[in-house]
């Protein structure tokens, strides 16, 4: 079943552990160390993200070791970039009517 990405990144741990793994591939037992939960837990959250590829898992030897898929975070981007392009609008807005406010107290 592929899951929707949106969905993974709903949820705390899944973010967390994207981060971990943003700078260096680690290992399930590595990732576990950081939650206060089991490594059961924290393999149903990487499955998820697998799942929805923003992670991928290689195999070393006996290890298995997860890294981020930084192609399939664009595709949050491009999502972001829409309201990323109405927020910025709205801040130069802003801008514009400080600067006024600001200029009629001098």
């Amino acid at each position: 079943m592929r899951r929707d990405i949106f969905q993974a990144i709903a949820d705390p741990t899944r973010r967390a552990i994207i981060t971990l793994i943003a700078t260096q591939a680690m290992t399930p037992n590595a990732l576990a160390e950081h939650f206060d939960t089991t490594r059961q837990a924290v393999s149903k959250h990487l499955r998820i993200l697998t799942e929805c590829e923003l992670i991928e898992s290689n195999q070393q030897g006996r290890e298995i070791y997860y890294q981020l898929q930084i192609d399939k975070m664009k595709e949050i981007d491009h999502w972001l970039e829409q309201f990323r392009k109405i927020w910025e609008a709205r801040f130069d807005e802003l801008d514009k009517v400080l600067f006024n406010l600001k200029n009629k107290k001098i």
